[in-house]
């Protein structure tokens, strides 16, 4: 089973972590004050409705059955991933480091083409580390 699990950060300043999946009657959720926290409250809906379905005597799959997929909002992403230098990013993805800030802090939203900028930086970053060997 394949949940997409969608992480947001919420305007009190709290991460949250919702998808439309469910097992039976039981839809999963997760909330924080970091990503992290989050997404393994998320983990712990999934495992509870896992329970509690089979305890209802429901065919449910087991949690190594399940494959959890997350779609991040860009404060989330960096706060998942704070590793990452936000200026050196905004450089390398060719977007103005005051505005990167702003999608950071969730003052400000990037429109399409700039998302699209991103994404493709990210995804960028990615292929390089897949191919590196030490």
């Amino acid at each position: 089973m394949k949940i997409l699990a969608i992480v947001e950060k919420g305007s009190d300043g709290l991460f949250s972590v919702y998808s439309d999946a469910h097992i039976g009657k039981s839809y999963f959720g997760g909330f924080g004050d970091s990503v992290s926290a989050a997404k393994d409250d998320f983990v712990v809906s999934v495992k509870e409705a896992i329970s509690e379905e089979s305890q209802e005597g429901h065919t449910v799959p087991g949690f190594e059955d399940i494959t959890i997929m997350y779609k991040y909002d860009l404060p989330s992403f960096f706060n998942c991933f704070d590793f990452i230098n936000v200026s050196r990013f905004a450089e390398f993805a060719g977007i103005n480091e005051s505005k990167m800030r702003a999608y950071k802090s969730g003052l400000s939203y990037p429109g399409e083409k700039t998302t699209a900028k991103i994404l493709k930086a990210i995804q960028h970053i990615g292929s390089e580390f897949i191919s590196i060997s030490l």
